[in-house]
């Protein structure tokens, strides 16, 4: 589903602002959030208790990051029994990229003209 391309200039640059004021770009802000992701990278699917033993935080610290990661569409998680298991969402974030690249292609004839040639730094 692609987002509604605005037709002003305003209205471009209050949907830009939107896009990257979203939960992706939010809980890719926080370092320890890309600590996590990393990790996931690294090790794969993991339940809490292995990705919180990769860093300085706390469980529940742990626990609530994981919640805004998959909040953002980058993780999935699966529960099986008592554990719940964490693993990143490639499809998911690549279409979020994908939808995020369209927008921003969409906006740049309204907001972001062409230049006229090369500009002389001075």
């Amino acid at each position: 589903m692609s987002p509604e391309v605005p037709s002003t200039p305003e209205a471009a640059a209050a949907a830009c602002l939107q896009a990257l004021d979203g939960a992706l770009f939010r809980a890719l802000s926080e370092p320890s959030r890309v600590d996590i992701l990393r990790t996931l990278i690294v090790r794969g699917r993991s339940d809490v208790s292995t990705i919180a033993s990769e860093s300085p935080r706390d469980r529940s610290v742990t626990t609530r990051h994981l919640r805004v990661l998959l909040d953002a569409g980058l993780l999935r998680s699966t529960r099986e029994g008592r554990q719940i298991y964490y693993e990143l969402d490639g499809e998911g974030v690549v279409t979020q990229l994908e939808q995020l690249t369209s927008l921003l292609r969409a906006l740049v004839p309204l907001c972001c003209p062409p230049s006229c040639g090369p500009t002389e730094a001075t």
